[in-house]
């Protein structure tokens, strides 16, 4: 019998705590989210994080540890040789690569563009090159519209991102510009995912949409969520989980705008739908509205408006629930750059009932998170062990 019905794990994406050893390897030496944002700002006021034990995992100024913390506490080391959401969420749920995935810091080849323009039919590509994407669109959206050539570029992820605006290129054929690249970028070209980057406005005034869709590869080896899946066990999706695994082991999914809209639609989940299983929930704005454009103050307004959220979420919680929350990776918005950080990542965990937390210390792969979800319904992870007593 299962002790939990319903695991929830969220993810706060990109809140890492510290850099892992190898860090310096990544070009990340001292990169640390949550401390570093924290410093910064003259310290976070993330006081229900802080019930649970966030400052128990490690020093963040604002946010002293608790003699008694409310939830299960740790962090986890990324086992795999990246620092990336495909690969981070995989190794949460048992999937770990044990390679680096590809990226292209000088660009994509030029015999991959030349086939890109014939199978699309668009007439040339703009910028190919590492790029915010923000800074992307108004350096050369102007072009884009004027010229009919979809604008690609990529970061230090392994990401092929095509911005194109929604009236004047269509969002339909954008989605369908994106699947042809998914298709071809494979082999020697092969990336994590392919994104669709729509924008809106005029020049001078180009605002991204929340129509954003990845496209990701399939997960390289059977994950949890395959298995809970083939045994039944409900497995629903929320914000771009379904894109990050393209679909395997994730039937059902609640594509959502931003973090408001995520918490929003989790609340109403937990309030609402009694079916038992796992639900998985993705909160993107830390990383693609903060960490990635540096704002750091934007970074610390998002942490504190999810923990203004935390207690209704906990209130939603049932008996027979169990709320795991945590990170995939690092992104500083303190350090040069735009990319990921490698960093460890904040594992919380509670229930309701749960009167005295424990320390779970330094675990060694995120897969600890899918392995505690397979052991509580009696399926056996691919990878990891669980940390519930």
């Amino acid at each position: 019998m299962n002790k939990f019905k319903r695991v929830i794990v969220i993810v706060l994406d990109s809140v890492g705590i510290g850099e892992m050893p190898d860090a310096a390897e990544y070009g990340d030496a001292g990169s640390n989210t949550l401390g570093n944002i924290a410093d910064k700002v003259g310290g976070l006021k993330l006081p229900n994080l802080q019930k649970l034990g966030l400052g128990n995992i490690a020093p963040v100024k604002g946010v002293p540890p608790v003699e008694d913390p409310q939830a299960i506490y740790g962090k986890a080391a990324l086992a795999a040789p990246n620092k990336d959401t495909t690969s981070g969420h995989w190794e949460m749920m048992g999937c770990i690569l044990d390679f680096k995935l590809r990226t292209f810091p000088e660009g994509f080849p030029e015999e991959f563009l030349g086939k890109f323009i014939d199978a699309t039919g668009v007439p040339g590509v703009l910028s190919n090159e590492p790029m915010s994407g923000t800074e992307v669109i108004e350096k050369y959206g102007a072009e884009h519209i004027s010229s009919g050539k979809p604008i690609v570029y990529t970061s230090a992820d392994s990401v092929f991102q095509i911005a194109c605006h929604e009236e004047h290129f269509g969002l339909e054929r954008l989605y369908e510009t994106c699947e042809t690249a998914r298709e071809l970028l494979h082999g020697d070209w092969e990336v994590g995912r392919v994104i669709a980057r729509p924008f809106t406005g005029e020049d001078g005034d180009y605002k991204r949409t929340s129509n954003r869709h990845d496209y990701s590869l399939e997960p390289v080896s059977p994950t949890v969520l395959d298995k809970l899946t083939e045994k039944e066990t409900s497995v629903l999706g929320i914000g771009k989980i379904q894109d990050i695994f393209a679909g395997c082991g994730v039937p059902e999914s609640i594509k959502t705008k931003d973090n408001a809209d995520g918490m929003a639609t989790t609340l109403k989940v937990l309030q609402e739908r009694d079916d038992d299983g796992v639900i998985f929930v993705n909160l993107v704005d830390f990383d693609s509205l903060f960490g990635h454009r540096r704002n750091v103050e934007g970074y610390r307004d998002a942490l504190e408006e999810f923990d203004k959220w935390l207690p209704s979420c906990l209130s939603a919680l049932r008996d027979d629930d169990f709320l795991i929350l945590c990170a995939d990776h690092g992104n500083d918005p303190t350090m040069p750059g735009t990319d990921h950080s490698r960093e460890y990542c904040p594992i919380l965990a509670t229930y309701k009932g749960l009167t005295q937390g424990y320390d779970i210390g330094i675990r060694a792969s995120l897969a600890d998170i899918g392995a505690t979800a397979a052991t509580n319904f009696g399926i056996e992870s691919p990878a990891g062990e669980t940390f519930l007593r």
